[in-house]
């Protein structure tokens, strides 16, 4: 069973938004494009784990918390006996292992990616045990991206490399996934306690009027469309949307960057570069949300 597909996380959808329309700090920049990065090779093992044919629960980008230790699991695979956890690693080039961290081949020190396993790895079990559940668990690192090459690894290190990630998903076919009750209401405790947004997250400044408007692709986050008859178009990768879909992804956006902000047929106008009439955008609002008020104090409420 796999419980729906991998969203974005709120931290990266806030970043790839400001990314678009402003110019981001050299930090911000690298860490936007590191999440962006990480979130492929997510949906690359996902590509994998979704073929899978016996009766196994994943679950997707969950982020935890007890005792006030946040961590986040890329992908839980939960089988009859045993808990699967994944931390995917989308990392390209060369790396060597020394002394339990890595390092690129220039002698940089990368994360220390097996202590944060373990850390993982700990926690969860933790948390198992409070919520009364006794289950095996094995954590593991993917690194999915087929130009990364890790040198002077152990055997034991718990990696899954490139070349083996095919089928070594295969071989999780072949491990016993007779769930009960009891596995349904463990799922149900966990997705109750995901949080949607870290507690550590950190974004960079932004106001509403330093933005750039206009209306991002969907497909390349690119600002760089113009409208057709129905369709949002994308000079930059050619993708189409059907553009109410698009008003309102962009609507969307509007209230991620601003919660509070009230949406009205001339606030999504003017977020949305002007590029599509005050008309137009009124009849795409009053189909999708509610109108609270009429005429000049109009305002749509998303529900």
């Amino acid at each position: 069973m796999k419980i729906g597909p991998r969203t974005a996380a709120k931290n990266l959808l806030v970043l790839r938004s400001l990314n678009a329309r402003m110019t981001l700090a050299e930090q911000d920049y690298w860490n936007y494009i590191g999440q962006e990065k990480g979130f492929e090779g997510e949906l690359q093992f996902d590509l994998l784990t979704d073929n899978l044919q016996n009766q196994c629960i994943v679950l997707k980008g969950l982020l935890l918390e007890i005792g006030g230790n946040e961590f986040q699991i890329d992908t839980v695979m939960i089988f009859q006996d045993t808990i699967h956890l994944y931390d995917v690693k989308n990392y390209k080039g060369e790396y060597y292992y020394e002394s339990g961290k890595l390092y690129r081949a220039n002698g940089n020190i990368a994360k220390d990616l097996l202590s944060q396993l373990q850390r993982c790895e700990s926690l969860f079990i933790k948390l198992l045990q409070e919520l009364g559940f006794d289950f095996r668990v094995e954590a593991r690192l993917v690194f999915i991206h087929p130009e990364f090459t890790l040198m002077q690894a152990p055997k034991e290190y718990p990696i899954v490399y490139p070349t083996q990630v095919k089928n070594y998903v295969q071989t999780l076919n072949f491990i016993p996934a007779r769930l009960t009750k009891s596995h349904e209401i463990l799922v149900q405790q966990l997705l109750s306690m995901h949080k949607s947004v870290s507690s550590h997250m950190r974004m960079p400044f932004y106001a509403y009027e330093n933005l750039i408007k206009g209306m991002l692709c969907k497909l390349c986050f690119s600002l760089e469309t113009y409208v057709d008859g129905n369709w949002l178009v994308c000079r930059k990768c050619g993708h189409k949307e059907p553009l109410e879909a698009a008003v309102v992804r962009n609507v969307q956006e509007l209230l991620l960057l601003f919660p509070g902000m009230k949406i009205t047929t001339n606030g999504v106008h003017e977020w949305c570069g002007m590029v599509l009439s005050k008309k137009t955008i009124r009849r795409i609002l009053l189909k999708y949300y509610r109108s609270v008020g009429k005429t000049k104090v109009r305002y749509f409420l998303i529900e």
